[in-house]
């Protein structure tokens, strides 16, 4: 099976032809906007991090924003920093260009132009000539053994685990079947289901890594002094429905299909394995979402109960609602209604395929509500306090 889309220089496919504008560091969010909303055909991300980080934290920030400039689905890049922060601009630059040499990726410093009139000037001029130039590209068929797809449930109740979470497993299923790659995450919601993941480990140091990142999180939990309940389940899951974490966990772990577990992976690092892969991150949607685009993945299917709008500035975020009220209800943000399943109106294999179709249509440049939106929200994960 084939979609359409970009294959890269160095040999990688994108579904997406972005030119991304990104700052460094939070005081050069307001030029990065600026840019993309004077250069129609741009996107445009705002963060709050890059100042007075240390350590971890910002190798981490460092790590997540080159790795959004080096997406396949990005065609090129303007990095804008200020001029005196932590995260220097140019050392994102530096790590784009090293891993992808072929990409134009322009710097802009607000306090080397002057200011951020004239640094949203030059911005500006730079990103029309590269929108011209990216709309030269043109699709082409590649197999659909290349994408690598993101699971996000988000605002879940007491449908998701019957069905959004089971069909996207199903999904899951199909594209590795077809010999893709599928990211589960969220650590935090699979407490409770860590065996159910770990008895499908294809080695005995995979099942083990699967116990250690979820003792890890309960760690942290105890180390600060407090309940995650209130935390997880949310207080929006608990009117849904969802009484414990294990109980929603169960429904989460879901979204992972039934084939084989091939990897644990730490927070935003690359996928480099096919098949099922679990990446360890917290439960926040967009943290999670920017960690799973910031490990490869083109596009991203995310099941919500209750109904959510956000969605990555890069990677197409499809919305699948577990009950039809909400899919009525909020059908300005949802794509796809698995409620069905839950009237005996359809199976969880016939939504599940369908959810697959829409997957190979948006990947082939179909635009999923998010993106018709808008939508372009970015977190990254914090490890310590700014400093």
């Amino acid at each position: 099976m084939k979609f359409m889309g970009y294959r890269r220089p160095d040999g990688k496919a994108g579904i997406r032809n972005h030119v991304l504008v990104i700052p460094a560091v939070v005081c050069a969010n307001r030029v990065a906007r600026g840019i993309s909303e004077m250069v129609k055909g741009t996107v445009y991300v705002e963060h709050q991090n890059g100042c007075t980080q240390i350590g971890a934290d910002l190798e981490l920030s460092r790590h997540v924003i080159a790795a959004h400039g080096t997406h396949p689905n990005v065609f090129s890049v303007i990095v804008v920093g200020l001029g005196c922060e932590t995260l220097r601009a140019q050392d994102v630059v530096a790590d784009i260009k090293k891993a992808c040499p072929y990409k134009q990726v322009h710097l802009v410093i607000i306090q080397d132009e002057g200011g951020s009139v004239k640094a949203t000037a030059e911005g500006a001029r730079v990103a029309r000539e590269m929108v011209s130039e990216a709309s030269r590209l043109s699709r082409d068929p590649i197999d659909v053994s290349e994408l690598i797809l993101g699971t996000e449930c988000g605002g879940s109740d007491a449908c998701s685990g019957i069905s959004a979470n089971p069909a996207l497993g199903k999904t899951s299923d199909l594209l590795i079947e077809a010999g893709g790659s599928v990211i589960l995450a969220e650590t935090t919601e699979l407490i409770g289901a860590e065996h159910i993941i770990a008895a499908r480990a294809v080695s005995p140091e995979v099942a083990q890594r699967c116990f250690d990142v979820i003792a890890r999180c309960e760690k942290q939990a105890t180390d600060m002094g407090v309940d995650m309940r209130g935390g997880q389940p949310t207080p929006g899951n608990i009117e849904g429905g969802l009484s414990s974490i294990e109980e929603k966990s169960l429904g989460c772990v879901y979204k992972a299909g039934t084939k084989p577990l091939q990897d644990v992976i730490d927070y935003a690092m690359p996928v480099t394995k096919k098949g099922l892969v679990w990446m360890d991150t917290p439960g926040q949607d967009i943290e999670q979402i920017t960690g799973m685009v910031a490990g490869g993945c083109q596009i991203v299917i995310f099941t919500t109960g209750r109904g959510t709008c956000c969605g990555s500035p890069i990677a197409p975020t499809i919305k699948v609602a577990s009950n039809s009220a909400l899919f009525a209800r909020m059908n300005d943000n949802i794509d796809l209604d698995a409620g069905a399943i839950v009237t005996g109106e359809a199976t969880v294999d016939q939504v599940g395929h369908l959810i697959f179709d829409d997957m190979i249509e948006i990947a082939s440049g179909k635009l999923c509500k998010a993106e018709v939106l808008g939508f372009n929200d970015f977190a990254i994960h914090r490890i310590g306090p700014s400093l």
